[in-house]
């Protein structure tokens, strides 16, 4: 049987020969100790996946193992910042070793392929959750942040979107989707890729950034109250999979626009930088998407168009704080009903 410090040598204390350490104390005592690099800033973050809200309990543990550190490490990539080492908590309604063994597996897979220690937590017995803490460094005044946007900034998404809503939707019997897509559909809801790399590139590039963790109509919005700015978005340039287009006009506007859990980077940065962000997308192998311009806000809210004015009147106090004109690749701005039918994830929303 494993006791709860068996289980952390067995499964999670992992010698590293040749490695230089970050942990000038690591697993083992009360506290890690951490020597930080000189003349740089800690980039601190902690997510929790609860299982059930989260994660289907069947998942494969390897794939958990996986999403968990991912989520973490891509709110480090929307700041900018290289990744060091996390903690992990751990709660778990039994000891399995088979579970464990893949967790363990998924969780250090991808801990190493972007240098990221474990270095403490804590394991309890209770139902499955886990909760991890990312450490990262940046330069000073080089963290990309959620208030720098600037009027006339384009608005740029990686990678695709919406395709881990359409795995959720499949799952849950909302829609049917193509046997040959639903592999491709999972790793997306699965096994998101953290854009450290990316993020790291668009220091100097991009005034701000966040990760779409909630959906990009709610996650927009999180830019905009900060930068005091309003958005204009073309819904019919938000990018996405094959498997996604094939979906009716609905289902892709809701998996790409207010879908969630995708963990693609959306920045502002101004369109002189055009070319080199196509020259970044080219040397990292991937796609990077204009979608749409940060505007003053009252140019959102004082438009001239009769159904600009009838879906401004209608998306409510809390749009208004931070507006978001919703337009079709024609520049027709989406009708009313459309448009607040688009909003992000809330963990304590029971609709």
């Amino acid at each position: 049987m494993l006791t709860e410090f068996g289980l952390i040598d067995r499964y999670f204390k992992r010698p590293r020969p040749g490695t230089a350490s970050r942990a000038v104390l690591g697993i083992g005592d009360d506290c890690a100790l951490l020597a930080p690099t000189p003349g740089l800033q800690w980039a601190i973050s902690t997510d929790m996946l609860v299982s059930g809200r989260h994660f289907f309990a069947d998942v494969d543990p390897a794939a958990l193992g996986h999403k968990a550190l991912a989520v973490n490490l891509s709110d480090l990539a929307a700041m900018g910042a290289q990744a060091r080492a996390f903690t992990l908590a751990l709660a778990l309604p039994q000891a399995d070793p088979d579970w464990l063994q893949g967790f363990s597996d998924g969780l250090f897979a991808l801990a190493d392929s972007h240098g990221c220690e474990l270095i403490g937590g804590d394991t309890t017995g209770g139902p499955l959750n886990i909760c991890i803490t990312v450490f990262g460094e940046i330069e000073p005044g080089q963290a990309l942040t959620r208030g720098a946007a600037q009027v006339g900034d384009d608005i740029w998404i990686s990678g695709q979107l919406g395709d881990a809503r359409l795995a959720l939707g499949a799952a849950r019997g909302e829609w049917q989707v193509d046997a040959t897509d639903l592999p491709a559909l999972r790793r997306a809801l699965e096994r998101p890729q953290p854009r450290l790399a990316l993020g790291r590139a668009l220091r100097g590039i991009a005034h701000a950034a966040l990760d779409l963790s909630d959906g990009l109509a709610g996650d927009l919005r999180h830019i905009l109250r900060r930068s005091g700015c309003a958005a204009r978005v073309d819904v019919d340039a938000l990018p996405r999979s094959a498997a996604l287009a094939r979906q009716p006009l609905e289902i892709q506007r809701r998996c790409t626009v207010a879908g969630g859990d995708d963990y693609e980077l959306c920045f502002t940065a101004p369109p002189a930088a055009r070319d080199r962000i196509a020259e970044l997308a080219d040397s990292l192998a991937l796609a990077l998407t204009r979608v749409g311009t940060i505007e003053p806000i009252a140019s959102s809210g004082g438009s001239t168009d009769p159904a600009a004015a009838l879906s401004a009147s209608a998306v409510g106090a809390a749009t208004a704080l931070a507006p978001i004109h919703w337009v079709d690749a024609t520049g027709r701005t989406l009708p009313a009903a459309v448009q607040t039918s688009f909003h992000g994830f809330d963990h304590f929303d029971a609709s």
